[in-house]
C-alpha cells in the first residue's frame, strides 16, 4: 500500500485509513483478522472515535500484537458542541487515552465543530496536549474551510503547532443533504483550496455508504437513507461512469469509487468501512488503481470525455 509523508508526524502513513466503527459489535477474531490483513497490505493508519466505542477493540489488538509504535492512531472527541473548551478538549483526550490504553495518540481531531467558539481555545490547548505528549498532532472533523484557515493562521501567527488536517465527507456521489446533523462535505469552493493549499483530508464515507455497489438503481427506494442522501440524476450518472470505466480497467465500480477519491491533486487518506474481510480486500486492492487527471474529470461530470 502507497503511503504519504505527514510532516508534523515525521513519517510515513498509509493512504488508507480503516474505520474501526464496525468493531464495536464484531467479534474480537473478525476485529483481528481484519486488523492484521490491512497491516499486512500496507496499512498504518486507524480511525476511531469516542463515540463509536471501538478503541477498547483496538487497544486489545495493539497489546496482543506489541506494536503500538508502528500503528498511527486518529481519534476524536467533543461531539457534543457543548465540549469545545479548554476542559472538555483535555476531557476527550484524557478519556480516548483511557479507552486505547495508550500514552499518546497520533492525531487526535475534534468530532464536530462550534463556530461560535473562538479558534484559540483550540490551538493553545491542542498545543499544550502536544508538549505535553499526549497527542502529537490535532485537526478537525466536519470543520468548515473558512475556520479551519482561520485556525492555522492563528497558530502560524503566534508560532503555534496548526492543524495537521481536516475530516469532512468527500466520495465521487454528491450527497444532497446532511447525512447526520452537524457533519461537512467538501464542496466546489472546498476543493479549490484544498488544491492550493495542499491541506490534507481524512474523508469519511469516501465510498458514500455503498452507494457504488451496484445494489442502488433509481427506481428502488427500498433504503430510504439511501435515497435521501445520494438519490439524485447526477449521482446515478456517475455511478454508470464508474461502471463504464471498471468493465475497463476489470475492476469494481465500487473500487472506481475509492480510486477516485485517491486521485485528488491534495493529499488524501480515505477512511474505509468494510464490515467484512472480502469487504477490506476489495478496498486494498483498489488503492492500487491510478486514475488519471482526465478519468476523474470525467468520473465527476465536469467534463464529458476523458482523453
Amino acid at each position: 500500500m502507497r503511503t504519504l509523508r505527514l510532516e508534523q508526524l515525521n513519517r510515513d502513513v498509509s493512504r488508507l485509513c480503516l474505520g474501526t466503527m464496525v468493531f464495536t459489535r464484531a467479534p474480537r477474531e473478525l476485529t483481528f483478522d481484519m486488523l492484521d490483513l490491512f497491516v499486512a497490505s500496507g496499512g498504518n493508519l486507524l480511525d476511531t472515535a469516542e463515540v463509536y466505542g471501538s478503541e477498547p477493540a483496538i487497544a486489545d489488538w495493539l497489546e496482543a500484537r506489541d506494536n503500538r509504535e508502528s500503528i498511527v492512531i486518529l481519534d476524536k472527541a467533543c461531539h457534543e458542541l457543548e465540549d469545545i473548551t479548554v476542559e472538555g478538549i483535555r476531557r476527550g483526550i484524557a478519556t480516548n487515552l483511557e479507552r486505547i490504553r495508550s500514552d499518546y495518540i497520533d492525531i487526535w481531531m475534534l468530532h464536530r465543530d462550534d463556530p461560535t467558539k473562538p479558534v484559540e481555545v483550540v490551538v493553545e490547548t491542542a498545543n499544550e496536549e502536544i508538549d505535553a505528549g499526549r497527542i502529537r498532532a490535532y485537526g478537525g472533523s466536519n470543520w468548515s474551510t473558512q475556520r479551519l484557515q482561520e485556525t492555522n493562521e492563528y497558530a502560524e501567527a503566534r508560532g503555534l503547532v496548526g492543524m495537521i488536517g481536516s475530516s469532512e465527507h468527500l466520495s465521487l456521489a454528491t450527497p444532497n443533504e446532511e447525512r447526520w446533523s452537524g457533519v461537512r462535505w467538501i464542496a466546489a469552493d472546498d476543493l479549490e483550496w484544498r488544491e492550493s493549499s495542499g491541506f490534507p483530508l481524512f474523508p469519511w464515507s469516501s465510498q458514500a455508504g455503498g452507494f457504488f455497489t451496484g445494489r442502488f438503481r433509481p427506481d428502488d427506494h427500498s433504503d430510504a437513507e439511501m435515497v435521501r442522501i445520494y438519490y439524485s440524476d447526477d449521482n446515478f450518472a456517475r455511478l454508470a461512469r464508474a461502471e463504464e470505466l471498471a468493465g475497463e480497467r476489470g475492476a469494481s465500480s465500487i473500487q472506481i469509487a475509492l480510486a477516485y477519491v485517491l486521485a485528488q491533486s491534495f493529499p488524501t487518506f480515505p477512511l474505509i468501512g468494510p464490515a467484512s474481510m472480502p469487504e477490506l480486500e476489495v478496498c486494498i486492492e483498489a488503492e492500487k488503481i491510478d486514475l488519471s487527471e482526465a478519468e476523474t474529470q470525467w468520473l465527476a461530470m465536469r467534463t464529458d470525455t476523458r482523453s
